[in-house]
């Protein structure tokens, strides 16, 4: 399993932010990618600014709107997954006060939102909303889980 999670990396363009939790997300979504049967060829996650974020949304999806994610899915469904996920850390940060969550938390809801798509969720109407809202919940509950059963983290909450 350690080579597969070297295809999962995190990329900083947004300089005032480090993900502290970069190996025990790599180990929680290997696992769940693996229990898919979906290989992984490489999975970046690029976090990085509202101004960055939203030039994304306007020149490749033409949306005129700030968002807190985007997620590219590069090759062939039927191929290992190739995918780049934009996160907006500072949309990540002001979600996370508007909804009263540590950021922490809003910021792995945000991260697991992208491999949901991934997964093959969506988020167009309110039924697929719901669903997608029940399985970030899901794996937020998995991977938060005490440290008395199995644990992604070590006894620092940092990996």
């Amino acid at each position: 399993m350690a080579t597969a999670i070297s295809h999962i990396q995190f990329h900083y363009l947004y300089r005032e932010f480090t993900f502290r939790h970069r190996k025990a997300v790599k180990v929680f979504l290997d696992k769940k990618f693996a229990e898919l049967g979906r290989p992984i060829e490489q999975l970046n996650y690029i976090f990085c600014s509202d101004a960055y974020l939203l030039e994304i949304n306007q020149q490749y999806l033409q949306h005129d709107t700030l968002t807190d994610i985007i997620t590219f899915e590069l090759g062939p469904k039927s191929q290992p997954l190739l995918s780049d996920i934009y996160i907006s850390v500072e949309r990540v940060r002001e979600n996370a006060a508007l909804f009263n969550v540590a950021f922490e938390r809003e910021l792995h809801r945000v991260i697991f939102h992208g491999a949901l798509h991934l997964m093959g969720y969506k988020d167009k109407n309110r039924g697929d909303k719901e669903r997608m809202r029940t399985m970030e919940e899901a794996y937020l509950g998995e991977y938060f889980v005490s440290r008395s059963t199995v644990s992604y983290r070590n006894e620092s909450g940092l990996k």
